[in-house]
């Protein structure tokens, strides 16, 4: 070899070797340090601002997160697994898995049914008092006078408009919005909805479908109440108990803490409210909505597909094939069923923060400076409610926003 290459192969070497003495690992890791790096990097276009606002997904081809680490469901199905060749046949004793209601979440999904109603009975007041508008080519919705000029939109020849939303009036499906799910008339026993039965089978909000579940009667969707917890046998559900009356009064079922809890839905709490008590109590109809519905599903299960809207609550998803999202067709149109989380079953559909609606509307340039919040959140505070501390920083209050001409003066 020549003395200069092999000169410099032994320096090179040297500085290894100093290197390795001062940071043992760092030559040893140095890879998986970059790989690391390379996949835990913000993107270009990801703002840490907006951390605590949840990220629209990249490509239709994105799958949802999964709120549960699949390393943790793998664990949870082998210990089901291994408990299964132990014994074969049990009687379920954990309710809703036997069938039973579970008596301290009866007097919840009351309230949350009647929270629902309040939330859209006052919505349908307020949306005639504080404007809403609607982009007619994608989903985003404005709450103000005047739409903003925000290009995000991702529509329909949105390229031609450079991304600019070209709005329309809005109603209160575009604030809040409930997707729908198949009711199940007995939830332990036929779980599935098979893609024959999709056209018999009636369907209603998914929230609606999860009070029902956890002691909710209503006449137009009846459902199955046991007496009798149900047996296992092989992973499969076995019931021996004879059907005779499927009206069962859920009331008596509740703790005894909440028997006296009058479940009578009174919208006319709604009338003869002003502007500012309206928006306080469709707020506080809010909150107590989201929590309750948080508290039922950690015992009800329910399900999502991980590239469409689509829910259904139950112990398992159902059969129907009409998902449409990417990769549908290696699916055979079958959804890829995970777990939800509260958001899928309520819609927040979060909107830019308005300090001021008789204001210049919201400018492109300035849109870092701007906060977010759910539309019935930002249309309860523009009518009079006071900000959430739950929202306050997304709400991006504390930042003041520079003017338009004093925009290459701010670093």
């Amino acid at each position: 070899m020549h003395r200069r290459y092999l000169s410099s192969a032994i320096i090179f070497r040297l500085d290894s070797l100093k290197k390795l003495q001062l940071r043992p690992t760092h030559l040893l890791v140095f890879s998986r340090t970059v790989t690391k790096e390379t996949i835990e990097a913000p993107d270009g276009d990801y703002d840490h601002l907006y951390a605590d606002v949840p990220r629209p997904a990249k490509s239709k081809s994105e799958r949802k997160p999964y709120p549960t680490p699949m390393k943790i469901l793998v664990q949870r199905a082998k210990q089901e697994r291994e408990a299964r060749k132990l014994q074969p046949c049990k009687l379920l004793e954990e309710p809703p898995e036997n069938g039973l209601l579970v008596p301290e979440l009866v007097g919840v999904a009351h309230q949350v049914y009647r929270a629902r109603e309040l939330i859209l009975s006052g919505l349908s007041k307020l949306v005639n008092v504080i404007p809403v508008l609607r982009c007619r080519h994608c989903f985003e919705v404005h709450i103000g006078q005047v739409g903003h000029e925000i290009r995000t939109c991702t529509g329909p020849k949105s390229g031609l408009r450079n991304a600019t939303h070209v709005w329309r009036k809005g109603r209160i499906h575009d604030v809040i919005y409930f997707p729908k799910c198949f009711h199940l008339y007995d939830r332990v026993g036929k779980p599935r909805i098979i893609h024959t039965e999709s056209r018999k089978v009636k369907q209603l909000p998914a929230i609606v479908e999860l009070c029902i579940q956890a002691g909710l009667n209503l006449e137009n969707h009846p459902t199955k109440r046991r007496t009798r917890p149900v047996c296992s046998i092989e992973g499969r559900i076995v019931d021996f108990e004879i059907e005779t009356n499927t009206k069962i009064d859920t009331r008596d079922l509740v703790a005894s803490e909440v028997i006296g809890t009058d479940y009578s839905i009174d919208l006319s709490l709604t009338e003869g409210l002003t502007l500012r008590e309206l928006s306080i109590l469709t707020l506080d109809s809010w909150f107590e909505m989201i929590s309750g519905a948080k508290k039922i599903m950690e015992r009800y299960k329910v399900h999502t597909c991980g590239y469409c809207p689509e829910v259904q609550v139950g112990p398992k998803g159902h059969k129907v094939r009409n998902c449409r999202a990417s990769k549908h067709q290696s699916r055979n149109g079958m959804h890829a069923w995970q777990e939800a989380t509260v958001f899928d079953l309520v819609g927040p559909n979060y909107v830019w923060h308005v300090a001021d609606l008789s204001g210049l509307p919201l400018s492109n340039d300035l849109k870092r400076y701007y906060g977010k919040a759910p539309a019935v959140v930002e249309m309860c505070v523009q009518a009079g409610a006071s900000v959430p501390d739950e929202y306050r920083s997304m709400m991006r209050l504390d930042v003041v926003p520079p003017c338009r001409d004093e925009l290459d003066l701010v670093t």
